[in-house]
């Protein structure tokens, strides 16, 4: 799955011989990563491994993001039924969401003076589509999260192996620390949609990037735009939830506790 999402820009908007290996070697690379953190007992990089499905929604929605994208590149020339059912969609979205102080009106401020309308027409739906599928993506987890499917509740839920990077025994509390650390991951996935375009353009800017020449470079980068945000509430909202379920087993074990102490005290009075 890591090799077909990776490859996916360059298999449908086409690149050069020479991109194609570079992509393809980048593709191995992560999927042999993958390979390897799943497969080991031991925590390491990727989280939430043993926590399905929240790994699959993000790479369903990364995959999900970079084929509309990629179609509505690819399809620039030919018009396909395919390509203009998405481009409508994505518009239709981007139009509706293209409003003052919006991350999208943002995103259209920042593109170069006297830009080809053709072009700018197909940013904001590939902005559009990719607001869309980061938003089904959040209601669809946190409505697992809200119905309590999520983590599943029939096997424990090891923080260790889940949360490689959270040391439960750094101090204090371990669910005020959750509780901090998710609302601090919700806040910047918020305004982040906000900071990266203006990072995006300053870098290429800077790095002299023909980010509107080259069609793969602006699939990923409208992917980057929303997915990475797309991460941060997720993991936010995840730990969240990992928080309040320490803290009800908390309260069952005290609740426990409690109903065995009458008990141990009429049993001595027996005695």
């Amino acid at each position: 799955m890591i090799v077909i999402v990776i490859l996916t820009p360059s298999l449908l908007s086409g690149s050069n011989s020479e991109g194609a290996q570079t992509v393809t070697l980048v593709a191995l690379a992560f999927a042999m990563i993958t390979a390897v953190e799943y497969g080991a007992k031991f925590p390491g990089l990727i989280e939430f491994r043993d926590a399905p499905p929240f790994n699959r929604i993000r790479i369903v929605a990364l995959f999900l993001i970079l084929f509309g994208l990629s179609i509505i590149i690819a399809g620039r020339s030919d018009g396909s039924t395919l390509t203009i059912v998405i481009s409508a969609l994505g518009f239709l979205v981007g139009r509706a969401l293209d409003f003052p102080f919006s991350p999208l009106r943002l995103v259209l401020e920042h593109l170069p003076q006297g830009i080809d309308p053709t072009i700018a027409f197909r940013i904001q739906a590939m902005a559009g589509l990719s607001v869309l599928v980061t938003l089904v993506s959040l209601f669809l987890f946190s409505a697992l999260i809200r119905l309590e499917h999520w983590p599943h509740r029939g096997s424990a839920f090891n923080v260790w192996i889940n949360l490689p990077t959270f040391d439960p025994t750094a101090g204090g509390d371990v669910v005020k620390r959750l509780s901090r650390d998710g609302h601090v991951n919700i806040i910047f996935g918020l305004f982040a949609p906000f900071i990266i375009p203006v990072v995006a353009v300053m870098g290429a800017n800077q790095l002299q990037m023909p980010v509107l020449g080259s069609p793969q470079m602006m699939v990923w980068a409208v992917t980057l735009w929303m997915f990475l945000p797309l991460s941060l509430v997720m993991r936010g909202q995840a730990m969240l939830r990992i928080a309040r379920m320490i803290r009800a087993r908390r309260a069952r074990l005290v609740a426990g506790v409690d109903t065995d102490a009458p008990l141990a005290a009429m049993s001595s009075s027996a005695a």
